[in-house]
């Protein structure tokens, strides 16, 4: 009889595939029509598969995807968990647009937490305070997080109830120990910060899918090396939420909110709308996907 269920871990060739209805987990290899017609299974697929006599998984099926990233190669993600902290490392407001960008674009919903918040001092809150309220006014949810066991916390674990969420963000953030303070049972492997280097050493070595809180999460290698190979220029004006609110008004169709006369985006910026910072991250990302080279 056919069983059904999800992908929660891919190496060199075995899946580890949670059964739908019994929640046993099977090791399965991929049927050799999937080698054929070119398609790689990813992390969060949702597949039919067969167990032989032997007790072997074969992946037989894979349903279609809601989304997918590249990298890291993982699939039908509901949320994603972005982390950054707001010192060691510094906060990086330019990999935080560029996550953004590339979350939003493939449609997934994300969430910002801002780790070690405690470190900084009264000055240093009230520069990043104003920042933060700006991603609050153009709808994201921002989640401020003291100390993994105590302030924060259980308002990290509501946001990952009964979801398939993507953790992902800098380096040296505290990615792991979020997960290892949810859900101490994880024993995710963590890393010190490079203090020399200011920033974090990877510690995570594939993709799996965790259980949690009576969903799924990831903890995914790569991120700090993301690229925007696979959005188009136009893909990143719909991804800046706040530009999608007032382009109607700009006088050209398809306004891409660089040159063109009488912008309403570039009228937002003026007028202190729009941060600025995120108005020059855009076109930085927008100089990026025009300048690459044409893939054949």
């Amino acid at each position: 009889m056919q069983r059904q269920g999800i992908i929660l871990k891919s190496l060199a060739g075995f899946y580890d595939v949670e059964d739908r209805d019994t929640k046993e987990i099977v090791t399965c290899r991929g049927r050799g029509l999937f080698r054929k017609d070119g398609f790689v299974l990813l992390v969060g697929d949702r597949v039919k598969f067969d167990v032989g006599e032997d007790g072997n998984g074969y992946i037989t099926e894979a349903k279609e995807r809601e989304n997918q990233l590249v990298r890291p190669p993982i699939a039908n993600i509901g949320k994603a968990l972005v982390v950054f902290s707001a010192k060691e490392p510094n906060f990086n407001i330019k990999f935080l647009d560029r996550l953004l960008a590339v979350i939003e674009a493939n449609h997934i919903e994300p969430i910002i937490l801002i780790s070690k918040i405690d470190l900084l001092s009264a000055d240093e809150k009230e520069i990043l305070a104003p920042l933060l309220d700006y991603y609050r006014e153009i709808h994201y949810k921002v989640v401020e997080i003291s100390a993994y066991q105590g302030i924060g916390l259980d308002a990290v674990k509501e946001l990952v109830k009964s979801e398939t969420i993507v953790i992902c963000g800098q380096s040296g953030v505290g990615k792991s120990s979020l997960l290892n303070a949810i859900d101490p049972e994880l024993d995710i492997e963590v890393n010190e910060i490079s203090k020399a280097l200011g920033r974090g050493k990877h510690t995570t070595r594939h993709v799996e899918l965790h259980k949690l809180a009576d969903g799924l999460v990831a903890d995914t290698p790569g991120f700090s090396a993301l690229d925007l190979d696979e959005l188009e220029a136009e893909d990143l004006r719909e991804a800046f939420v706040e530009f999608v609110a007032v382009q109607d008004a700009c006088k050209f169709r398809g306004c891409m909110h660089v040159n063109e006369p009488k912008c309403a985006v570039k009228g937002a910026v003026d007028a202190g709308g729009i941060l600025a910072s995120r108005y020059e991250n855009y076109l930085q990302l927008l100089g990026e996907i025009q300048g690459r080279k044409v893939r054949y």
